[in-house]
């Protein structure tokens, strides 16, 4: 059994956001508050602590109480940059990560990640949704990883690549399909906000 105390949770806010027009995803109303806190409302009772990784309004997510790590890179180079700063400052065994713009995550994304995990003896679990129509998509800035893979992330990205999946293909690595395709939608653009505010009253 892996249990919430031996996880840390990675919010990833240090995405560019360009087809929202720059804006900072995480600080956009949700509901009447910023995006991030509706997910650190869900991810906060499956992990031991926080960690917010953002690249600009440091000072705004850092009223939230928890450490925000930025990228090393300046350059917005991606998830798995995020993933690497998160790394470097984990505590526990494993590093559940999340974006911060998926508002209606699944309050049990841990749990069944972890079950997979130990199931498997796998270094990395993320996340799939199916769709109403049976079609499976890869969701993986979801997922679940050993806090030991840094070195192997950091070699990796040395490789100039920054393709998530790529570096998934090299671990030994297995997925966790959720039936609630919903429940990883995000915010790409303010009509895709408008219809999981309405999704989600």
């Amino acid at each position: 059994m892996i249990h919430a105390d031996q996880i840390t949770g990675l919010i990833l806010a240090g995405g560019r956001a360009q087809r929202m027009g720059g804006i900072d995803k995480g600080l956009i109303p949700f509901h009447g508050k910023p995006l991030i806190e509706s997910t650190i409302a869900r991810l906060q009772n499956q992990v031991k602590s926080i960690i917010i990784n953002a690249n600009r309004n440091i000072t705004k997510y850092a009223t939230y109480g928890y450490p925000v790590m930025m990228d090393e890179t300046p350059d917005f180079s991606g998830p798995l940059a995020g993933f690497s700063a998160g790394l470097k400052v984990c505590k526990t065994l494993f590093l559940l990560t999340s974006p911060c713009d998926s508002p209606l995550l699944p309050i049990d994304l841990a749990s069944q990640l972890a079950k997979e995990m130990v199931a498997g003896d796998y270094q990395l679990v993320y996340a799939s949704s199916k769709e109403s129509d049976g079609k499976v998509w890869a969701q993986p800035v979801f997922c679940l990883m050993r806090s030991d893979l840094q070195k192997s992330l950091e070699a990796f990205l040395q490789k100039g690549d920054l393709k998530i999946d790529h570096w998934f293909k090299e671990l030994h690595s297995s997925t966790v399909v959720f039936d609630d395709a919903q429940a990883f939608a995000n915010v790409n653009t303010p009509e895709e906000l408008k219809t999981l505010e309405e999704a989600s009253v």
